[in-house]
């Protein structure tokens, strides 16, 4: 597995980031990661936007759902053949957006697993991981616009000033994290449960991921290098204006 992973993974993004960034005027390792992260995401695009219209319309069918297990909440088996029945009539699948969130959390491995190699090589480029027609550009500039060092992680024990632009840089990642979980769960019915009724196991699920989301981003951003802390702040804002777009195209289609 590991083999398949530095084939088809790791290898090609470390030659996309090594090439992006031997092309580039300003030679700037952050720039570099933006470009691939915004490359990738359009690659990602159909997968993404799957998704995102999977997570709207298991919102929209909640009701009906909700409606189901009350009807068979003493019989598990006859509720979950009816669910089965239920998902395949409406053409849906609850599992269906998992794909997209492991494919965003191999690609995150794949940029770990680079910087740290970029980093242990004392900022070298491994000439034996590049393929042949990808140019060598020697050592790595590891800092983003000169003030944020991509291969280094926040130590809350001696905070200092240069700290202060990767801090900033951490915190936009969890609030966009947080923004776009928040546009997800726009539309989404509030419902006031009473005490003999189940509660909505994924409108809890949702609320949860709301603060989860961030905080793991923020747990992310100070323990790991900072480059991934900028790799997932140009993911979600990506993921933020997709959602905006894919949303104003649906108010559209209603007009």
């Amino acid at each position: 597995m590991g083999a398949i992973f530095n084939l088809f993974i790791y290898q090609p993004l470390y030659n996309l980031l090594v090439f992006v960034y031997d092309s580039i005027p300003l030679r700037d390792f952050g720039v570099s990661i933006i470009l691939v992260t915004v490359l990738i995401k359009f690659l990602l695009v159909p997968l993404s936007k799957k998704q995102i219209e999977s997570q709207k319309k298991m919102q929209e069918l909640q009701p009906k759902i909700k409606a189901l297990q009350e009807k068979h909440k003493g019989d598990k088996e006859k509720q979950s053949r009816a669910l089965m029945e239920f998902y395949k009539e409406n053409k849906t699948n609850p599992f269906s957006g998992c794909l997209p969130m492991i494919v965003q959390l191999v690609f995150l491995i794949a940029i770990y697993r680079v910087l740290f190699n970029i980093s242990n090589a004392g900022l070298m480029v491994n000439a034996a991981d590049l393929y042949s027609f990808v140019s060598n550009p020697g050592q790595i500039n590891k800092m983003f616009f000169s003030l944020i060092d991509l291969s280094s992680t926040i130590n809350l024990g001696s905070l200092a000033m240069k700290d202060i632009p990767q801090i900033i840089l951490i915190v936009a990642a969890a609030l966009s994290q947080y923004i776009q979980t928040k546009m997800l769960m726009a539309g989404q019915p509030e419902k006031n449960v009473s005490k003999n009724e189940q509660p909505d196991f994924s409108q809890i699920m949702s609320k949860q991921m709301l603060y989860l989301g961030p905080l793991l981003t923020l747990f992310i951003g100070i323990k790991f290098p900072a480059g991934l802390a900028l790799y997932w702040l140009a993911s979600t804002v990506f993921m933020i204006a997709q959602q905006h777009y894919l949303a104003k195209g649906k108010q559209m289609d209603k007009c």
